[in-house]
């Protein structure tokens, strides 16, 4: 490809860190940069709690394991996600119950969550959607009447914020991936974060395989755990990353700033948005085209890629897939992704290479 749909940044910081774990990090050292990194983490969500995963949805699998969430309950989600949002509450015998996304924000519709909870309903998540931000008041507020926890996956939302609050740190517990399609990697990685004081050593408990914080007996499990702990080479990665948090941070916004003045003038469309109070990462710049386009999605894509600009599909939603029942009242998800993709947004680049996306973009769904 030579216009990638994303791609990570390495600096000469990230490979001096990396180089440091990978020659001092063993032994007595080999947890030095796994407990930066879990500093850095809380500090930067203004969170009590946080542990470095290997993976947004080991994250996701600890919390709802710690939260009890087994066979017979359910754990509402949005329609519109990666499979990711989901998979953990299946591993664990619950069922996922989808609600629909708005369709502004494409994030979940918090008058679908009202409508959906029953007396089963044990979680609820959310998911910012290509960094765009959940309506959190309002969600809150469900959470609160019907004292049912939310987790916040901001997988994709990482410097995306709320009313001045960053995602992830506004529920119950936040998770977040840092695969290397993301804005901060670690390769692949992710995180779990909490202010909850009352589930902290229960987490802390699963993250070590069972053994309790206070248990210091070598090789005694007091229950079952698992085992998604983040490497001390990918949490270097990860410090180095989140010294440069305002820099990666601004360049994702720069570059949907590009694509949104060239594409300014197109009918019909509609783009990520940013509603008062709210600030959008633009992790996954995207286009949503209207009825009045009759395009074939798909062959857009693959006529893109064999020109060398990475497109990807929008998300469908997760209820279409065979291993679940469909949602189909789920409107808004459904309508979405027929006509939905998302643009190149890697760090490095330039508004000449938004400039040659959207050209030729234009020649194939207004061909002359």
């Amino acid at each position: 490809m030579r216009i990638p749909i994303n791609k990570p940044t390495i600096t000469e910081r990230e490979i001096a860190y990396v180089t440091d774990a990978v020659s001092n990090g063993w032994g007595d050292h080999c947890y030095d940069y796994i407990n930066r990194f879990t500093e850095v983490l809380k500090s930067c969500f203004g969170v009590k709690y946080a542990w470095p995963m290997s993976s947004c949805h080991g994250a996701l699998h600890t919390v709802l394991m710690a939260l009890g969430i087994g066979p017979g309950d359910e754990v509402i989600v949005p329609d519109i996600t990666w499979i990711g949002s989901v998979s953990p509450i299946v591993w664990l015998g619950a069922k996922p119950v989808f609600a629909d996304v708005l369709r502004d924000t494409w994030c979940i519709d918090p008058a679908s969550i009202e409508k959906k909870i029953t007396g089963r309903t044990k979680a609820i998540i959310v998911v910012h959607l290509y960094g765009s931000v959940c309506d959190m008041d309002s969600i809150m507020a469900i959470s609160n009447k019907h004292r049912i926890p939310v987790i916040e996956d901001a997988a994709e939302a990482v410097g995306s914020e709320y009313h001045g609050m960053r995602v992830g740190g506004i529920g119950d517990f936040g998770v977040f991936s840092f695969h290397g399609t993301k804005t901060f990697t670690t390769g692949e990685g992710g995180a779990l974060i909490s202010n909850r004081d009352d589930i902290a050593d229960k987490i802390s408990t699963i993250c070590n395989q069972g053994r309790r914080p206070e248990q210091h007996i070598m090789f005694w499990v007091d229950e079952l755990g698992l085992k998604y702990k983040m490497s001390n080479l990918d949490a270097a990665l990860g410090v180095a990353q989140f010294e440069r948090f305002d820099e990666l941070v601004n360049k994702k916004r720069e570059i949907f700033g590009w694509y949104k003045e060239a594409l300014a003038n197109i009918p019909d469309i509609a783009m990520n948005v940013e509603l008062p109070g709210t600030k959008n990462l633009f992790w996954m710049p995207s286009i949503i085209f209207g009825e009045s386009y009759h395009l074939d999605r798909d062959a857009l894509i693959k006529n893109m890629n064999a020109n060398g600009i990475g497109l990807r599909p929008f998300f469908y939603p997760v209820s279409m897939f065979p291993m679940f029942k469909s949602a189909e009242d789920n409107m808004v998800s459904w309508s979405l992704y027929k006509k939905g993709i998302n643009l190149p947004s890697y760090h490095d680049m330039t508004e000449e290479e938004v400039a040659i996306v959207v050209t030729e973009l234009l020649s194939f769904i207004n061909p002359e």
